[in-house]
């Protein structure tokens, strides 16, 4: 198949060909239901348009034949125009109330000046989400002329710039505790969560697109009761993500919550189903 790869690579320059190992890279392929190799998936404009399982070459050539032919394909990845990063950027800059680009990870800042931004938010107990700007460099080039600002870190507060020089300044005039969130201890803010629907679900995904099939499974099962359910994404918060196995003993995601306490995850969800003690328990009864 990477024979047959190859071939089509040089039939179709306009599409971009791209390998990955499946083991290498174990957030990609959860985050598509990679589950044999090969697996050949189609994008266009980031978005999956078509997918193949198995080495099928006659299948792979034709696929790739019916969406070059059909235009599904960007002329190069290069050439988006600046306009498409936009959106997603503003999506990036708004993910959080408090988002931080950073240089490096809040553990770990790999600069002089991402430490300092990180020291002052922890010291204030400052509730943020980060995001990795070495982890992708067209976030990293984008976000310069989006912000119109040249250097990094760059803090967003409900989706405005603020500089770590105007930090500094909210700082010394005891401004920055009234610009910026409070973080509570996780053991608060996960039960603040955990209460925060009579049925709440943290998966991967949410109710409209889960990411993972066992994430899917336990929606559909949920849906099939046709009980009001919330969720939490847990892919979009990683102190959440990690700090909920501890705070319930329990190591793998989904987790289901009715009442702020946690019932568990898929297996059990599927066991009360067949007993006929799912309902009852949703709505609080057992």
């Amino acid at each position: 198949m990477n024979e047959v790869m190859a071939e089509l690579a040089k039939e179709h320059p306009e599409v971009s060909f791209v390998k990955l190992e499946a083991e290498g890279v174990p957030e990609v392929s959860e985050k598509y239901e990679i589950s044999s190799v090969p697996t050949f998936l189609f994008f266009k404009n980031s978005q999956k348009i078509d997918r193949l399982d198995g080495a099928h070459a006659p299948e792979l050539t034709k696929k790739v034949q019916r969406h070059a032919s059909s235009g599904s394909f960007p002329p190069s990845a290069n050439e988006h125009p600046k306009e498409d990063l936009n959106l997603p950027l503003k999506k990036l800059t708004h993910a959080a109330p408090c988002m931080l680009f950073v240089k490096g990870t809040p553990q770990g800042p790999r600069c002089g000046f991402s430490k300092q931004m990180v020291e002052i938010l922890h010291k204030h107990n400052i509730q943020f989400s980060s995001f990795e700007i070495f982890s992708d460099e067209e976030v990293r080039q984008g976000l310069k002329t989006y912000s119109n600002w040249p250097t990094y870190p760059q803090l967003y507060v409900s989706g405005e710039l603020i500089g770590l020089d105007i930090i500094k300044e909210l700082e010394a005039s005891e401004e920055l505790d009234k610009i910026c969130p409070k973080d509570p201890k996780l053991e608060e803010r996960l039960k603040v969560l955990a209460n925060k629907a009579s049925v709440m679900l943290f998966m991967k995904g949410n109710k409209q697109e889960a990411k993972w099939g066992f994430s899917k499974q336990i929606l559909e099962i949920l849906n099939s009761t046709g009980d009001e359910y919330e969720t939490f994404d847990i892919l979009e918060d990683e102190e959440v993500r990690q700090g909920l196995k501890a705070y319930s003993n329990w190591p793998t995601y989904p987790q289901l919550y009715v009442k702020g306490e946690l019932v568990g995850g898929l297996d059990i969800m599927k066991e009360l189903k067949e007993n006929g003690e799912l309902l009852p328990i949703l709505r609080g009864e057992n």
